[in-house]
């Protein structure tokens, strides 16, 4: 089991009702005070026993959390301590019910919160203090979120939420996971005390009171324990976190321990060698299950049965007879003798701020220091008795003591709430300087990086200048959540089949199968991109932590044998035996499910031959390095020098049996694809966390989706060389039918010029109009919106032809005064057919200017949506799609979507979802180049695509944003612009105002434009 035991919230008294010691009445039964016969009230008899069960409780728990070798059962303590808080709280509603007539409800839970909240509001507090210092600050992040939900009593539920995700697997333990037990035991009771004081309410007007209060309680706790027990059969079955920690399949444990409060047991006459049995037999099961059981117990299940009702023989053997309170077995050999010694009960009296300080002291020195010895830990959890019996001696007590506090409900319940608001607020406050300088957690921003490389031995494309500077990409935050793009295709362990994922040209008749575990569902984006540049369909078939090769494993969600994970298999090999023939299939799956490499051998051969039998080509792309470490966290913390979180090379790579299989030709019709050569480059003995400003692991086992989008250029070269899949050909930039008419191709020419005509003429004024001035008719936006300091005009000295087939734009500079030109398209309803995909695409060759000179040059091919022509208002909601833009004369260009809102949003303006740069090639300002951009909406596809050369370097989905924000931003026609600015907010924030030193006069030349359609409806 993992360490997620903890202690009940502390009994208000260790007392349980006795009989009669005389015959005196009470004068505060309700039956007496109406003038028939009732119940006496029972005088409180003190179990020094259950004190010391407690103890036995707490110290198995202990030895758990502390790895003590023998003892990998002590979680049941947890069992232990919710048996008894149900068996005591439900004694003491009942009494006081028989005794008063009522519950009351406002006196029961101000005990409750002057007893056990101050408490732990000093553990909450203490932890979020100490967490600023021990932690790295993405682990301090959760840990704050983790005190927020701690000290709301829904601790529970958060770590429910982390432990059932798989997506969320690979972070280390939080300090304050124990305190998932205070949080069960406050739901239930927040359910239960009420419960009681209505059937109380119920049974005022009953003759005997208290036989009806107890009968009815006891039929309730029955039904709700076994109701219970039967969930938490099933979740064990099915979610072993939720069974773990879900308060509804721990109720029953609360119900034992109240139906032992509620029945008559203490009229049970049994030899009293047989109780003196059973409560020995009781201490020796619990003993059993420390020991006996592990980590791999079905937990909660059948396996609970065991220390819950040892525990409940403990108590029924303790519980005092008929005969003035005595217990029913001999004095001097029964266990609630040795319970009752000094020591367990002071080790009980200990035990509540014992278990609330030991797990944060073990996880918080280990954060700073490295994992320790099972010998070190059983030291500091012993050290955690000194805060623990401070806070006992100097807090809990004289609050408990207090008769200012207890002498009325609402001081004990505002002393509650003020233990509740003080580590939330110091929560708040310290969470809200982590965030900021952890930086944006929102969708990955390129801006700045060189694309990556097809060859060599580097990450990223070596350009003339070196990278940048400056912060890995993406940062720690964001890595966190940098998942492929896929939305639910990655089924969950739950899940038996996959859904119909197609992406990319889900219309085309080709399509490449990515199948398998986690590990090849992060190469979703590559593959995608891959098959999108071929006009193919992906089809994904991934499924978390099942292993591709047939092999028997066991799922840490599901604290089970994987069943779901061969039933998926057989049904993918199924769908795929069934349906149409891909044209290849990559597979690729975590290398760690077993190290037998028979086992694994035999696993893979058992999948591969029902593939092979397909006749498709089979790609194995070898498994990428596991860190073994929360690699984000790890970044968080060391930002100046990522250096610090390289991980040993020997652990991160073992060997692939598989692919040295195939590499001696005894796999037939799989070829082996390895990018491990540059994810952990060279022979040394680590490997790196951030190579080339690139985070590349987005936990302790997957990269970042930013990694393996940056991978696509070398994954597929080495596909295209492999013969797997073809060389991408230049698109068709023109149906050659003509305009109207579809091509060979399935592309429809919708609008095409070649700048055809005399040099120092106009471009058609059939195709374009000018912009003119400094900003829109009405200026809506002065300088164009984006503070440029050029004038715009219609003069052939900025805008013209160069008579060789080429559009010119020129900016010019007189007088001191910048001139230059931006044309736009008369058309305005440039869109994909519904259902279909629109591609925009020019031959561009950038200002032959760089250096000094450049500063502020801005050349730039975009569009606009059509609203804006209605008064130029709308912006950025109405879509912005900029195909190329470069500044300042650099070597490299990007491309941008602008949507949603003006500032921030889900496309976080004003910078908008960009590219970054993307390097263009050394004769990007001599030579042409082609950019395009495609609105792709087809079904299941969805997004907009951008191109240089025909590679695809820049995507955003629908997925990015809600629908309203994608529907606005893609959904109408669009107007084309081509314009070279100067100067700019864009421009001077990479370095570049316009000087002296610019030159004017070096135009951008345009060979074409070309705008088509495909699929869907023709317009």
């Amino acid at each position: 089991m993992s360490p997620t035991t903890g202690p009940d919230l502390l009994p208000d008294t260790y007392t349980i009702p006795g009989p009669p010691r005389g015959g005196s009445g009470s004068r505060g039964s309700g039956a007496r005070a109406s003038g028939s016969p009732g119940p006496t009230p029972r005088p409180a008899v003190f179990r020094p026993d259950i004190e010391g069960l407690r103890a036995v409780a707490v110290l198995a728990v202990l030895a758990f959390h502390a790895s003590v070798p023998g003892l990998a059962g002590g979680f049941v303590g947890v069992d232990v301590f919710l048996v008894v808080s149900g068996y005591l709280i439900t004694g003491l509603l009942v009494r006081e019910a028989v005794t008063t007539g009522r519950v009351r409800l406002g006196e029961f839970f101000s005990r409750r919160a002057r007893r056990l909240l101050p408490s732990a509001a000093v553990v909450l507090g203490a932890v979020a203090l100490a967490g600023a210092w021990l932690t790295v600050p993405l682990r301090r992040a959760d840990l704050e979120h983790d005190v927020l939900a701690s000290a709301l009593s829904v601790a529970n539920w958060r770590f429910v939420s982390q432990q059932t995700d798989y997506l969320a697997a690979g972070r280390d333990p939080s300090p304050l996971l124990h305190f998932w037990s205070l949080a069960v035991e406050e739901q239930f009771y927040l359910f239960w005390a009420p419960l009681v004081a209505l059937l109380v309410f119920l049974a005022a007007r009953a003759v005997r009171r208290g036989r009806a209060v107890r009968t009815a309680a006891a039929v309730v706790a029955g039904a709700l324990t076994l109701g219970s027990f039967a969930l938490s059969l099933h979740w064990t079955r099915d979610s072993v976190s939720l069974a773990y920690l879900g308060t509804p399949s721990r109720v029953w444990q609360f119900g034992v321990g109240a139906l032992l409060a509620l029945l008559p047991w203490h009229r049970l006459r049994g030899p009293r060698p047989l109780r003196l049995l059973t409560g020995w037999a009781g201490l020796l099961a619990i003993g059993w299950c420390v020991v006996a059981y592990d980590a791999g117990t079905p937990y909660p299940g059948y396996a609970a049965l065991v220390p819950t009702l040892a525990t409940a023989a403990i108590i029924l053997a303790g519980t005092p007879d008929r005969q003035g309170g005595r217990p029913t077995v001999a004095p001097g050999h029964g266990v609630d003798r040795l319970l009752g010694l000094r020591a367990p009960r002071a080790i009980g009296r200990l035990s509540y701020n014992l278990y609330l300080w030991h797990w944060p002291v073990l996880v918080l020195t280990e954060a700073r220091f490295g994992t320790l010895g099972w010998p070190a830990k059983v030291a500091l959890s012993a050290a955690a008795a000194l805060p623990a019996a401070a806070v006992l001696r100097w807090i809990e007590r004289p609050l408990r003591r207090s008769r200012t506090v207890s002498e009325l409900p609402r001081r004990g319940l505002s002393l509650g709430l003020t233990a509740v608001i003080v580590p939330v607020v110091l929560a708040l406050v310290v969470g809200t300087g982590t965030l900021r300088l952890l930086g944006p957690a929102g969708p990955v921003d390129l801006l700045g990086l060189p694309p990556g490389s097809p060859d060599g031995t580097s990450l990223l494309v070596r350009t003339a200048t070196a990278p940048k500077s400056g912060p890995v990409v993406p940062a720690a935050a964001q890595a966190r959540k940098d998942f492929p793009p896929d939305g639910e295709c990655e089924v969950a362990p739950s899940a038996v089949t996959s859904p119909a994922c197609l992406f990319g040209e889900t219309t085309s008749p080709d399509r490449i199968v990515l199948l398998g575990d986690s590990h090849a569902g992060q190469w979703f984006s590559p593959v995608l991109a891959i098959a999108a540049q071929r006009h193919w369909a992906l089809e994904e078939l991934v499924k978390q932590g099942c292993p591709l090769p047939e092999l028997d494993v066991v799922n840490p969600q599901l604290g089970r044998a994987y069943w779901e994970c061969d039933s998926w298999r057989a049904a993918s090999l199924e769908r795929l035996r069934n349906g149409p023939k891909p044209k290849l299939i990559v597979v690729s799956a975590l290398n760690r499910y077993t190290d037998d490499r028979r086992l694994l051998l035999d696993g893979w051969e058992r999948t591969l031959a029902p593939l092979r039998a397909l006749g498709v080509p089979i790609v194995y792309l070898q498994d990428t390095p596991i860190p073994g470490t929360d690699v984000p966290a790890c970044v968080s913390g060391h930002t100046e020098d990522p250096a610090a979180c390289e991980f040993p090379r020997a652990r991160a790579q073992w060997p692939d049996p598989l692919a040295e299989e195939i590499a001696a030709g005894r796999v037939p019709g799989v070829r082996s694809v390895e990018l491990n050569s540059v994810l952990c480059p060279g022979a040394g003995r680590s490997c790196p966390a951030v190579l080339e400003r690139i985070l590349l692991y987005r936990d302790d086992a997957h990269l970042t989706n930013v990694a393996a989008v940056v991978l696509t250029p070398r994954l597929e070269r080495l596909l295209t060389e492999a013969g797997l899949v073809p060389a991408v050909a230049a698109p068709a930039v023109a149906a050659p039918a003509g305009p109207g008419k579809a091509g060979a191709d399935g592309w429809t020419a919708v609008l095409r010029d070649d700048f055809d005509g005399p040099a120092g003429s106009r471009p058609s004024a059939d195709h374009w109009q000018y912009d003119l001035g400094t900003c829109y008719p009405g200026c809506p936006a002065p300088q164009w919106g984006t503070g440029e300091i050029e004038t715009m005009t219609d003069s052939t000295a900025n805008v013209r032809l160069d008579g060789r087939g080429a559009l010119e734009i020129v900016p010019t500079l007189e007088n001191g005064r910048w001139s230059s030109g931006r044309i736009e398209s008369r058309r305005s309803d440039l869109a994909p057919p519904p259902g279909g995909v629109l591609r925009i695409e020019a031959s561009i060759a950038l200002p032959d200017v760089t250096g000094p000179a450049a500063a502020g040059y801005w050349p730039a091919f975009w569009t606009l949506g059509s609203g804006l022509r209605d008064g130029y208002t709308g912006w950025p909601a109405i879509g912005e799609l900029d195909v190329m833009e470069q500044v300042n004369g650099r070597d490299t260009v990007f491309g941008t979507m602008h949507c949603g809102t003006l500032d921030g949003g889900p496309c976080q303006e004003p910078k908008g979802l960009g590219s970054g740069d993307q390097f263009c090639g050394a004769d990007c300002r001599t030579g042409f180049h082609r950019y395009a951009v495609e609105v792709d909406l087809t079904a299941g596809a969805e997004q907009v695509r951008w191109y240089l050369d025909g590679r695809e370097y820049h995507r955003v989905t629908a997925a990015q944003m809600d629908r309203a924000t994608w529907d606005k931003a893609v959904n109408h026609g669009l107007f084309l612009i081509l314009n070279v600015a100067v100067g700019g907010n864009l421009p001077a924030a990479l370095g570049g105002s316009p000087g002296p030193a610019t030159e004017p006069g070096h135009p951008m030349r345009v060979d074409y434009v070309a705008v088509s359609t495909r699929g869907g409806a023709r317009p």
